[in-house]
């Protein structure tokens, strides 16, 4: 769990704590991922035509227009379902982690330590995530217009999935497998080390523990930190998975050089104004809903 005593790591605690944590960072943060995802995985128009979408405004603007609010929630039940387990991986992982390190290199947390402990949970929770995201992006990047010219591809999480698993078996499931290590372990190493940091900087000097809008700035800045640094593997990744079959066959290796050339730099970076908004109430959510729930958990169940 977050703080940089590994000696009590409760599994259970942990389990509950990073469940509901996610819970709140899906709830808070949705909206804007789906803007993200669309952003990212829209078509480069063809030469004298406009993009699908100018910027993330004309996105919310026409996804509202045509979907409703229903549309910036697309694909929501697929990470709410799994956002249980694949959150408990992350921050029991997190919690191993730390206790590996420091068994392996006794002493104090350091930020390097701390990188170390997350990159360890961002190895782990990427199998749990990866399939969630393939579908999560697939839900997103449909819509009325633009999924087979009018038609519905997928009616669900569970349909999409059962689509995936009848077509391409276990291998389409866990396509973008590769993209998503990639993003996912210095991601985690990053966000866990900045939270760490920050929380140690924000904390009064009384050490009577942060208060609730210290751990929100706390949780919303780790997240904004994050996504500066991660934001391109993540462009790639979502590539991946929504692409049709047979377009990246070696993956990240494919589908990174290919958007550098028709795109430049800035393809990269795709999506960054919903992220940017996204970032802070989603991270400051998922972090305030641990630590709340840890609280809550220490004092119903502490010898849980």
């Amino acid at each position: 769990m977050p703080d940089n005593k590994s000696a009590n790591i409760s599994p259970v605690k942990d389990f509950l704590a990073g469940g509901f944590g996610g819970v709140c960072l899906v709830i808070a943060g949705h909206p804007f991922d789906t803007i993200k995802v669309r952003l990212q995985t829209m078509p480069t128009p063809a030469n004298g035509l406009p993009p699908m979408y100018t910027s993330a405004f004309d996105c919310f603007k026409k996804t509202f227009v045509n979907e409703g609010i229903r549309g910036f929630y697309k694909g929501m039940a697929a990470p709410t379902m799994m956002v249980t387990p694949n959150y408990a991986v992350l921050f029991f992982s997190y919690g191993l982690g730390k206790t590996g390190v420091s068994k392996l290199m006794p002493g104090e947390l350091t930020p390097v330590k701390l990188f170390m402990a997350g990159a360890f949970a961002g190895a782990m929770y990427t199998f749990t995530i990866c399939p969630v995201e393939r579908v999560k992006c697939l839900l997103q990047i449909q819509s009325g217009k633009a999924a087979g010219q009018g038609q519905i591809l997928y009616t669900g999480p569970i349909d999409c999935t059962r689509q995936l698993l009848r077509t391409g078996g276990i291998r389409s499931l866990y396509r973008g497998l590769g993209a998503t290590f990639v993003r996912a372990i210095p991601q985690a190493g990053l966000y866990f080390m900045t939270y760490e940091i920050l929380k140690k900087a924000f904390a009064p000097a009384d050490g009577s523990g942060l208060s609730t809008i210290r751990t929100l700035t706390a949780g919303g800045l780790t997240g904004i930190i994050n996504w500066v640094f991660m934001l391109p593997a993540d462009v790639v990744k979502s590539r991946i998975q929504t692409a049709p079959e047979g377009t990246y066959p070696r993956g990240f290796r494919d589908a990174f050089p290919k958007l550098l050339k028709a795109e430049g730099v800035r393809g990269l970076y795709r999506g960054i104004v919903p992220v940017f908004i996204r970032a802070f109430p989603a991270n400051a959510a998922c972090f305030t809903g641990f630590e709340v729930a840890i609280k809550v958990l220490d004092v119903c169940a502490p010898n849980l």
